[in-house]
């Protein structure tokens, strides 16, 4: 997949209205989800009028996209524990606490992303760019010998973190305090024993 055109970010009157923008489709979308999302409702909860959202955004699949992207565009960073369990361990409670946070607006942004063209590209870059950022925490774990030279970052990252998203958005269970951990856990066993290193 090629790049995406590099994004100007917006200052002033422009980065606060976009800001307010973003606030309601978010706020939005964890109340009623994308079918309860319109640009009108957005517009009306932003103060700003719908011709701007149009304009700017052209439809609901525009604002979900500038929403992933706005993720995108934060200075977040992996978790740099000093150990690769101690680093997937991390980043899974991260991801656990936001999925099971209310209103629901992770996984109503990616129930959203299956339903429109816009938000799934959107989703695919917002992905690409932590991933990207994630293989630090492997060849953190390659230096301290952790796992072998070679071992393919994003295979690891997907061992690791799937449970996650298995467990609490697909079998929807209650959320439980240890899988995260656990999750980590069953991924390092893998990734020191080879399982990730090479084809």
């Amino acid at each position: 997949m090629t790049s995406p055109e590099p994004r100007r970010r917006p200052g002033g009157r422009t980065a606060r209205i976009r800001q307010q923008v973003l606030d309601a489709v978010l706020a939005e979308l964890g109340e009623h989800g994308y079918d309860g999302l319109a640009v009108e409702t957005v517009a009306a909860r932003a103060g700003v009028h719908r011709a701007t959202v149009y304009r700017r955004w052209g439809d609901v699949g525009g604002l979900l996209a500038d929403v992933l992207d706005a993720a995108g565009d934060d200075d977040w960073q992996p978790p740099d524990t000093g150990s690769l369990h101690g680093d997937l361990a991390a980043l899974n409670q991260e991801i656990h606490d936001a999925l099971v946070a209310e209103p629901p607006v992770v996984a109503a942004l990616i129930a959203a992303s299956f339903r429109s063209e816009k938000a799934e590209l959107a989703q695919r870059r917002l992905w690409e760019g932590r991933y990207a950022r994630c293989e630090t925490i492997v060849s953190r774990a390659v230096q301290r010998a952790e796992v072998p030279p070679g071992t393919d970052a994003q295979r690891l990252l997907i061992a690791a973190t799937a449970p996650v998203y298995h467990q609490l958005l697909l079998l929807r269970t209650p959320p439980d305090p240890a899988l995260p951990d656990q999750a980590a856990r069953t991924a390092v066993l893998a990734a020191s024993a080879g399982a990730f290193a090479g084809a």
